[in-house]
């Protein structure tokens, strides 16, 4: 019984030494496995937790280099390549040298795609856990402690835009950069600083911050102000002042300047609000983006992606091995139906004043000119404009940057010639039916109370359609809305694109035949018949509509990318009787021959038009509201080179030689 007690105290005390050996184990073994710390310091990087990081390194890693340049080095170089989700497969632990070899293979996202790669990770023990030995090689495998992770962006060229014959209308080449060398300004720094700012626009405070930027030195070229390449006085006068270097630099070039200033547009440097935008489609900080015109609306076929490539240099600044590269790719050019000439031509005959014209093919739909004035040279936007400049043109009376012919307008009497080419598909009316005439002032009956319908221009002979068109007839077209009826007209209004999007690449106001309320008594409905009361028209939907007289009855649709041997796609079919759209074609050409724009005749050529003018009174007693003159035309005659014109010109009442008949000098150009 006392051996069984002895045995028994024996095992006792073997299990207490056993457990006690076991917990000193226990207590002296590592917290963490080797591997396990390896994530966690990952997991530090792609949290971007630098100073965190420096925790897990060993001492005598921590001896080599200190945690201000530990920080410094990972943060510039992760964050330089965009580095994300940054992800280790261990592969094997083993023993060597009693550290902890753990080799695992990475792959992280980064600004020129993903980066791949195997990799080997050291570690030793102190005070019961595992730190890491860290050296450059840890980044990637190549990296040595006096190497460099560069990246180089490969940028890709925006695409150029040009007119039908291929002259360039938008596209990437040299401009100048004005700049100064601080160290050569001479004695008179100040006076010749003022020169600068009276010459370029900038203002002195602004280039003394400029020079006295940290990175500036005597001899640092010390960029001031992009001007255009060809503008030689001013390069002239530049240079008479000590100081001043004027360097190529490469940028966006729009030859036609303000002649094309609306169609055009322009492209500026991205904001923080589109950067955040279009985060998706690799927008950088330093992109450029079309802002406004056909830039903006053909941006994302224009623009060219920026390659990356990220590569280690060794410390003579040989190139060691490229981690990752994304090819760039350049923009698509895009070629317009425009024809550079008459857009010119025409600018030049309307920039003083404010309108617009619209010209098309009226059998094919392509758009040779779209202008509108006042407006803006696209280049000054891409060399940049002082506040001063900005300020000047964005409070200006005149509204330069308006863009007319994407808003809509009353018509006045060009509108005539739509509603009696309603009248006639919709057999309410006939070419030759006589209304009986009642002089120039005119009412339904005394429900209209003061409110007659007027016409300036008294005539002989029928009062019919043709008639109405020579000497436009306000009350003919008041009492052929009549005859139509309200529901009639503009469900007829409604079927040739009223109140509808026009698809186009930029966004055209909508034609409208009435506000809210709609057409809600017989006098609106009188009005709207000769091109008042609140209708409303886009000028490039107008030039649709005339087209359909052209094309017997059909309205071509507008476009402006040309396409070769493009088959003609209709806005609408049938939007008129042949027999309609044909009559109202030529009683057009006798407005022109013999009516009330004799003026617009031209030998050899037979052109159907019509005059308009529009009131924009809001009662009869404003006399602040302008008016409105028209002048919408057709060549019939020139078979492909038949060309449709739609023109518009504010504040008539100014003008002595009448709105329509004023832009009929300017249209006549286009034949002489």
């Amino acid at each position: 019984m006392k051996n069984k007690k002895v045995v028994i105290g024996i095992i006792i005390a073997v299990i207490l030494i056993v457990a006690i050996v076991i917990g000193i184990v226990i207590m002296n073994m590592p917290k963490e496995k080797p591997e396990e710390v390896l994530n966690a310091y990952f997991s530090s990087i792609n949290d971007k937790k630098y100073e965190e990081m420096y925790n897990y390194l060993s001492s005598s890693s921590k001896e080599s280099i200190n945690q201000e340049n530990f920080v410094t080095r990972n943060e510039n170089i992760y964050e330089g390549i965009d580095s994300s989700n940054i992800k280790i497969n261990v592969k094997e632990v083993t023993s060597e040298n009693k550290k902890k070899k753990v080799s695992y293979t990475e792959e992280m996202v980064t600004s020129a795609g993903t980066i791949r790669f195997d990799n080997e990770a050291y570690f030793v023990k102190e005070d019961k856990e595992y730190k890491l030995e860290w050296s450059s090689s840890l980044i990637f495998p190549e990296l040595q402690r006096d190497y460099k992770v560069r990246v180089e962006t490969l940028s890709g060229k925006r695409g150029s835009i040009l007119d039908r014959n291929g002259n360039k209308l938008a596209y990437d080449g040299t401009i100048s950069q004005v700049g100064i060398v601080p160290g050569k300004l001479g004695e008179n720094k100040e006076e010749n600083i003022q020169k600068i700012s009276e010459l370029t626009g900038v203002s002195v405070e602004t280039i003394n911050n400029y020079l006295s930027a940290s990175y500036v030195k005597d001899d640092t070229f010390v960029p001031v102000r992009k001007i255009a390449k060809n503008d030689t006085e001013l390069k002239e006068q530049l240079l008479q002042i000590p100081g001043i270097l004027i360097n190529d630099a490469q940028g966006r070039v729009y030859p036609l300047g303000e002649e094309a200033g609306h169609l055009i547009g322009y492209v500026q440097a991205i904001n923080a609000e589109e950067l955040e935008k279009y985060a998706d489609k690799g927008y950088s900080s330093t992109s450029l983006i079309g802002k406004s015109g056909l830039e903006a609306a053909y941006e994302d076929r224009l623009r060219g992606t920026d390659g990356v490539r990220i590569y280690i240099q060794d410390a003579e600044g040989n190139e060691i091995k490229t981690l990752a590269e994304q090819k760039q790719k350049d923009g698509e050019d895009i070629t317009l139906t425009i024809d550079s000439d008459i857009q010119t031509k025409l600018y030049s005959q309307l920039k003083n004043d404010k309108g617009l014209f619209v010209v098309m093919k009226p059998g094919t739909g392509e758009l040779l000119a779209l202008i509108s004035t006042p407006t803006f040279d696209s280049n000054d936007f891409t060399l940049g404009m002082t506040n001063d400049e900005w300020n000047a043109l964005n409070n200006d009376e005149a509204k330069p940057l308006y863009n007319r012919f994407i808003q809509r307008y009353c018509p006045g009497s060009t509108f005539k010639a739509i509603t009696g080419a309603i009248g006639l598909t919709t057999g309410k009316i006939s070419a030759s039916e006589d209304f009986g005439y009642t002089g120039t002032s005119w009412q339904k009956d005394s429900s209209w109370g003061d409110y007659k319908v007027t016409t300036l221009t008294g005539y002989s002979g029928p009062k019919n359609l043709q008639n109405a068109l020579m000497y436009s007839d306000n009350i003919y077209f008041a009492q052929t809305a009549l005859r139509l009826g309200t529901s009639t007209f503009t469900e007829n209004l409604d079927k040739i694109g009223f109140n509808q999007e026009i698809d186009f690449p930029l966004s055209l106001a909508k034609s409208q035949y009435a506000n809210e309320e709609g057409i809600n008594s017989d006098g609106k409905l009188a009005d709207t018949g000769f091109g008042q009361g609140n209708l409303l028209i886009n000028p490039i939907h107008m030039a649709s509509i005339y087209s359909g007289f052209y094309n017997n009855g059909d309205m071509i649709k507008p476009y402006i990318e040309y396409k070769e041997d493009k088959t003609p796609e209709y806005l609408v079919e049938n939007a008129f009787s042949e027999e309609a759209a044909n009559t109202i074609k030529q009683d057009l050409i006798q407005v022109v021959e013999k009516g009330s724009a004799n003026d617009m005749k031209v030998n050899g050529v037979t052109i159907a038009g019509k005059t308009g003018t529009a009131e924009l009174k809001v009662d009869k007693n404003d006399n602040e509201s302008g008016t409105l003159g028209w002048f919408d035309c057709f060549t019939t005659n020139q078979g492909d080179n038949d060309i449709l014109v739609i023109g518009m010109v504010e504040n008539i009442q100014d003008n002595n030689e009448g709105g329509s008949h004023y832009l009929i000098k300017m249209i006549r150009t286009l034949f002489e």
